[in-house]
């Protein structure tokens, strides 16, 4: 059983920057680089039979996928080390403002991850709050 719990949402500004983490824990040793990780907003825009909004993820090569809305400002990475997802999110907008989600899921295919909007795993979520 995977665990995933986030960190560092908040309220900022327009403009403003914060840096979501995600730690992850549960895999087995031998299961851990298998997975891929991603980030997920729940949104007013969002109805919940279309799933949570993709945002961010990245797969067991290092390979980064974005959401259009996002591109340029947000950037996902991973501390393999340490197990910890990031999400740095630059030039914060109002419309960014949404409840944040850890994920996991063992697919490779991250855009039909990000648009499908389902996972496997899910953290608790943290909130993004940016105001104008």
């Amino acid at each position: 059983q995977i665990q995933l719990e986030e960190s560092g949402g908040g309220s900022v500004q327009a403009g403003g920057s914060l840096r979501l983490s995600c730690a992850v824990s549960g895999y087995r040793s031998t299961s851990y680089s298998s997975y891929s990780l991603a980030w997920f907003r729940n949104s007013p825009r969002n109805s919940p039979e279309n799933g949570r909004e993709g945002v961010a993820a990245i797969d067991r090569d290092g390979k980064k996928n974005y959401a259009d809305s996002v591109k340029g400002r947000f950037t996902i990475s991973l501390d393999n080390a340490k197990k910890i997802l990031y999400l740095q999110m630059n030039s914060l907008k109002p419309e960014d403002t949404a409840m944040y989600y850890c994920a996991a899921d063992d697919t490779s295919d991250l855009d039909w991850w990000l648009w499908r909007g389902q996972s496997s795993y899910w953290g608790q979520g943290t909130q993004v709050t940016v105001s104008s």
